[in-house]
């Protein structure tokens, strides 16, 4: 029967999978060849690329792009040669289950590491595979605590992870905005319910009580019956756990239902795409971003004209994205070898300087730099509240 299945349709249905497949087959292997060139590097970026986080996914992958096109132009040595980096870009649609397609995709084509993914929950699932082939995976916006807490040798990452962020958020909302009562709602992706859970716990921590906790998914558009469950308990501050998509819609419909809670919320949140999504109730929004705002990183100002200048305005990942790539080429020129279980572990010891921090990592992967930056929507824009801790590695001061 499964058979008699397979050969149903036309001659032509038929014909035109065989073309795609063909095609798919043709891509791969020349994608393939291209990597198995001696004096070629690949190196693979995974974002976002379509759906509704692609202008995150295109900024994280843009940052890749610029870190390889100065590298190529200053001419990479490694093993006594010059190499040329090329860049392997895959879309995992902020889908776990992507995720792990196009993350054996890059390992079948020979990449010698992995920029991404962006997600949390793409990162978790896709790094056991690039472990169990040993492929280095730096990750430039995957803040989830359970990312670097599996134990992993190949899993490292260039952004403050989500213990840290969620306990400033936390603390930042009784101490600072006053807020007696919150009301949680996350995505319950990776990323949305881990942040939320840490912020949960530091609001209670810090007196506050939390008055409902409430889920959607990172695909709805639709929250006015979560939000009006939530009206009723007349909470000051509103915290969402995920990401700008739906974030902006969130905050329209909080105004529209009359409900004059604060909303907070986390990078995720914190971008430009965000204000655009939410219009006029985007102002006096509250979120938090990992590390220091561009203005205030060591090569930021540099970073953002020459970013700017050819891909436009960044979103939130692009300067970890690029020090990522940074970070992994200098690791392969020290080792003096692009085999990632020969530079492993001198990037797990490496110190450098990098556009968004110093880059140095702990025992687990993560980045030793603890800065979280608090920002507000002011006149349409995000201005800076403060800055808590700062990019300097414990090990440095």
């Amino acid at each position: 029967m499964t058979v008699s299945r397979v050969f149903q349709g036309s001659t032509l249905n038929i014909a035109a999978a065989i073309t795609v497949a063909f095609a798919a087959l043709l891509g791969a292997c020349g994608r393939t060849s291209v990597c198995d060139k001696p004096d070629v590097v690949c190196i693979g970026s995974v974002a976002p690329l379509t759906g509704p986080q692609a202008h995150l996914g295109r900024d994280n992958d843009n940052g890749v792009r610029l870190a390889v096109e100065e590298l190529n132009a200053q001419g990479v040595s490694i093993g006594g040669k010059i190499v040329r980096l090329e860049v392997l870009s895959e879309d995992d649609q902020a889908d776990p289950k992507t995720g792990t397609i196009v993350a054996q995709k890059l390992v079948d084509a020979k990449v010698k590491g992995v920029i991404g993914h962006l997600n949390s929950g793409t990162s978790i699932p896709a790094s056991k595979i690039y472990s169990d082939n040993n492929i280095v995976q730096i990750s430039p916006s995957a803040t989830a605590v359970k990312y670097t807490a599996q134990g992993l040798k190949t899993a490292f990452r260039v952004m403050t992870n989500d213990s840290r962020q969620g306990k400033v958020l936390g603390e930042f909302a009784v101490t600072k905005l006053g807020a007696k009562k919150a009301a949680i709602i996350d995505d319950r992706t990776s990323y949305g319910q881990g942040l939320a859970d840490e912020v949960e716990k530091a609001i209670k921590a810090s007196g506050g009580e939390v008055v409902a906790r409430e889920y959607t998914t990172d695909r709805e558009k639709e929250f006015r019956s979560i939000l009006t469950s939530i009206k009723g308990k007349n909470p000051d501050v509103i915290f969402y756990g995920g990401m700008d998509p739906q974030g902006g819609p969130m905050v329209k419909q909080m105004r529209s239902l009359g409900i004059k809670a604060q909303f907070l919320g986390g990078d995720g949140m914190q971008s430009a795409e965000f204000i655009k999504l939410g219009e006029a109730d985007a102002e006096g929004t509250v979120a938090s971003s990992p590390g220091v705002p561009p203005d205030n990183m060591p090569g930021g100002k540099a970073f953002v004209e020459k970013f700017t200048k050819k891909y436009g305005q960044i979103q939130i990942y692009a300067p970890y994205a690029y020090d990522a790539t940074m970070t992994l080429v200098d690791a392969m020129k020290r080792a003096d070898s692009s085999d990632p279980v020969k530079y492993r572990d001198v990037l797990a010891g490496i110190q450098r300087d990098g556009v968004t921090s110093p880059i140095s990592f702990d025992e687990k992967g993560d980045i030793k730099a603890a800065a979280i930056t608090m920002y507000r929507v002011k006149n349409g824009k995000w201005e800076i509240l403060s800055i808590v801790g700062d990019t300097t590695p414990k090990d440095k001061k």
